[in-house]
């Protein structure tokens, strides 16, 4: 995917997401040095469950942001390096934060529909 098709594909993502406000949000969160595969026993986990109610732009530092009942996370623009939706209301960001730094974000919505 180029950099164009990425931007826009992210874009389309959050100009939608008000489609899941009110869902219960899972965000599960890794931290890992290795991007050629992810292993999930050299990974550092973190996972957070709640309802989303907003989401947004930051303009200041570039990030998206989604936001919950004692949630906040966000995922900086200028770092996603890839994008994709792995199932029906599953979609997955990496963000390179360093040479070899990377953090994949994976967000499942329980939708209604």
């Amino acid at each position: 995917m180029s950099a164009d098709q990425l931007r826009d594909t992210v874009l389309d993502f959050f100009e939608h997401i008000e489609k899941y406000y009110g869902c219960t949000t899972e965000i599960t969160e890794g931290l890992m040095t290795e991007s050629s595969q992810l292993d999930p026993d050299n990974t550092t986990w973190n996972l957070a469950e709640f309802q989303l109610i907003r989401a947004a732009y930051r303009t200041t530092g570039n990030r998206f942001m989604l936001e919950g009942p004692g949630v906040y996370y966000e995922i900086a623009a200028e770092k996603i390096m890839d994008f994709k939706q792995p199932g029906r209301h599953k979609f997955e960001f990496i963000e390179q934060y360093g040479f070899d730094v990377f953090r994949i974000t994976r967000i499942h919505f329980q939708s209604k529909y």
